[in-house]
Formats: C-alpha cells, structure tokens, sequence
C-alpha cells in the first residue's frame, strides 16, 4: 500500500510539473496554426489533425479484429499446443521494437501494396504493432469473468454466442477498454513506424484522403528537436 500510494505521488508530481510548466505556452493561435518560419513559429494544427486520423485508423483496423481474436481463442479455441503457441507468439509480438514493424510497413504496404506513403499505409502498420497489446489485454479480461456466469446462462438456454455476447461481454467491457486504449496510445506516440510509411516534415495543406501523407505529432516533435535550430 505505501509503495502503491508512492508510485500515484510522483505520478501527480510528474504530471503536475508538466502542466505547469506547459500551460503558458498553450494558446489558440498555438493549437489552431500551421508552423511557419522553418517550423520556429506558429502551431502544431496539421499534426493535431494527422495523430487523429492516424489514431481512428489504427482503431478500426484494430480493435474489431483484436477483439475478436482474443473471444475465438478465449471462448471457441481448445486449450492445446497449438493455441499455446499462438499465445506465445502474441507476446512476443508485443515485445517486437516499433521501428522493425515501421520496415515491415515500408515493405508491405508502402512498396509491395503501393500504397505509397500515405495515411492507410501507416494506419495499417500502427494496426498491426496494437493488435498484440489488444488481444492480449482483452483476453485476460475474457479470461477473469467467472466460469459460473457461462455456466448458468446456458443451463437457461442461452447459446454460446448469446452467452458471450450478453453476459460475458458486458462483465469483460472495463478490461477490454483498458487494452484499447493502451493500445491506441502507443499507436499515437509511436514514431518509428509512421517515420516510414506516412509521416511528413511539413504540410502546407492537411490531408484529403486515405492515401495522403500527413504531419504527426510523434514525428513532429522529433524533427523540431534534432533539425530544426
């Protein structure tokens, strides 16, 4: 409990210090202009707009998907050596460092799809890097609705999908939403991958379609902290 109490004290410490430090610096013209002068003035509007659809992208490519991988294996698949496998192969997907799925996205969808380097390109690549983090996350909240709860709900004739979907579903829904968004989030910090298959140093317009390229606020703040003066 006193180490539990210590980690949220600097949390708020951490998060207090940035506030801050960062509120006087925010402003409309700020969050609603496009940079100018070499990116030394004006806002950060463009990336705003380009980490948004980066992010619903990832999210409808991802998250149905996910889900549904973490229900077949949680509920429809058996427990043998080759799900054990699957599993595994899960987490060590997760583990996988973000700039080798940037060079899988290059290759795949970029080059070989020609999708060029636009946001479907990049979407897809950040879809792939969430989905082991949803599956996982979503799985174990599958996984901690009590055996009961299935059990009673098919001896009164519900199905196993009327069983999944209307009592174990809805008791796994605050686990499941936890993976979404921590898998959305490392979606929208990541910068490695969007560095290959969509991010742009700078645009003087905001993206139009799926298959534009776009400003993001991971590659933003990289470029305006190493190149420019």
């Amino acid at each position: 409990a006193v180490k539990r109490l210590s980690r949220q004290c600097d949390v708020v410490i951490v998060v207090g210090s940035i506030i801050a430090q960062g509120l006087p610096a925010i402003s409309a013209e700020f969050l609603f202009t496009a940079p100018r002068d070499g990116m030394r003035a004006g806002g950060i509007w463009p990336a705003i707009v380009g980490t948004f659809w980066l992010t619903i992208g990832t999210a409808i490519f991802s998250v149905p998907l996910g889900i549904a991988i973490a229900i077949y294996l949680s509920e429809y698949a058996r427990d043998n050596n080759f799900t054990r496998l699957i599993r595994l192969a899960i987490i060590n997907l997760a583990g996988i460092p973000s700039v080798v799925y940037g060079l899988f996205g290059l290759g795949l969808f970029v080059l070989a799809l020609q999708f060029g380097s636009s946001i479907l390109a990049g979407s897809l690549t950040l879809s792939i890097m969430t989905l082991p983090v949803i599956i996982s996350t979503t799985e174990e909240a599958l996984r901690s609705v009590p055996p009961s709860f299935r059990t009673v709900s098919i001896s009164l004739g519900g199905t196993k999908w009327q069983t999944i979907r209307k009592v174990v579903l809805p008791n796994a829904l605050p686990g499941m939403i936890t993976g979404v968004i921590l898998g959305l989030e490392r979606a929208a910090g990541e910068t490695a991958p969007i560095l290959f298959t969509v991010a742009a140093f700078f645009l003087p317009q905001l993206p139009t379609s799926a298959f534009d390229k776009t400003m993001a606020l991971p590659y933003h703040l990289f470029v305006i902290s190493t190149q420019v003066p």
